[in-house]
């Protein structure tokens, strides 16, 4: 029988892509995605939530009524995991990430606020609920910035790579002094 991607078949390849490579194919997914599920973890236990998210580099940003189950549960622990992917249509198209990140709810009066929300497409939201664009959606805005991201792509496999790439946030170089 005539194999339609015969790449994806035997032993999957253990190359790793160069950082740059890597960043630029985690940016493109989150670029062109708008859905993400939200993993937290509450006194019930588990929590995954499908929302929209927006992002800025390597943070990603969700809103929530203050006193929703999720934020429920980032109040009593900010870890998170965030699966982000593209539509699946065969194992080809297999593309998506697992993004691990401590999650920080800003408020307006938050410093950091203004440095996030811009982000954040809140228009459109209005336009659908007949809401006027001269009043603009506050906080809380949940900000997760990436601490490490499982990327895969099954499509990498046809360049020698590894379909399962992993990605660290590099921490600040110290201060001299």
């Amino acid at each position: 029988m005539p194999l339609t991607n015969p790449w994806l078949s035997g032993p999957a390849p253990e190359a790793r892509l160069p950082r740059p490579e890597l960043e630029e194919r985690i940016l493109n997914l989150l670029s062109s995605q708008n859905m993400c599920v939200l993993a937290t973890t509450g006194p019930d236990g588990p929590l995954a939530t499908p929302v929209r998210y927006f992002h800025l580099d390597f943070a990603l940003l969700v809103t929530a009524a203050p006193n929703s189950p999720k934020m429920r549960n980032l109040a009593a622990d900010p870890r998170v995991s965030i699966g982000v992917f593209a539509p699946l249509v065969g194992q080809a198209s297999s593309r998506g990430a697992q993004v691990f990140g401590r999650a920080r709810v800003l408020t307006e009066d938050d410093p950091q606020f203004a440095h996030y929300w811009p982000a954040y497409r809140w228009q459109a939201d209005h336009v659908e609920r007949g809401r006027s664009l001269d009043e603009p959606q506050g906080g809380p805005l949940v900000v997760v910035d990436a601490e490490r991201i499982v990327y895969t792509e099954h499509w990498l496999r046809r360049k020698g790579y590894a379909p399962r790439q992993f990605w660290k946030r590099r921490e600040p170089a110290p201060s001299a002094g």
